[in-house]
């Protein structure tokens, strides 16, 4: 049986840009970046939790993870070695930031493409109600999408109930 999707977005689900710039959230890291594309003259500052590394890890005996963010392949080269994440396969949006259907997230319609019909669990801060009803009404097989305060990151609740949808379907 081929294991269910776990698309992993990184701003906001791992990187929680959206807290107090001067205060660094309880047990994150400060890492300076220059992905590519980046333009600022000064490195763009990205925080990660170590600790979310195993918990993604141990989540992979039920998962197949997937980097689902606008990191693309580069979330392999800037994020994964400082959470200790092997190279994971990635979503290669072919359009970022657009419109989209129904008002959803423009992520939504390609994640339903790259998932094809199989299970799924999507981490991601931009997910609404809508792009619930989006995949609802379009994808036949289970899919638990997960919203993910931006100023919080992922946290143990969001863990348990990764691991326990898994375990259920």
């Amino acid at each position: 049986m081929t294991k269910p999707l776990l698309l992993i977005d990184v701003d906001g689900p791992l990187n929680p840009y959206a807290a107090q710039r001067e205060r660094r959230p309880e047990g994150y890291r400060t890492h300076r970046m220059r992905p590519g594309g980046w333009c600022e003259t000064k490195p763009l500052r990205v925080w990660l939790n170590p600790g979310h590394g195993p918990e993604l890890l141990a989540l992979s005996e039920a998962y197949e993870l997937v980097w689902a963010t606008t990191w693309k392949s580069e979330a392999n080269e800037w994020i994964g070695p400082h959470l200790g994440l092997p190279e994971l396969p990635f979503i290669d949006w072919p359009s970022m930031h657009g419109a989209a259907p129904h008002g959803t997230f423009w992520k939504t319609r390609y994640v339903l493409e790259y998932a094809r019909g199989r299970p799924f669990a999507w981490v991601d801060d931009d997910i609404t109600p809508r792009d619930h009803a989006y995949v609802e009404g379009r994808h036949d097989a289970a899919a638990l999408l997960l919203h993910v305060d931006p100023r919080l990151g992922l946290l143990r609740p969001d863990f348990d109930a990764l691991a326990d949808w898994a375990a259920a379907l």
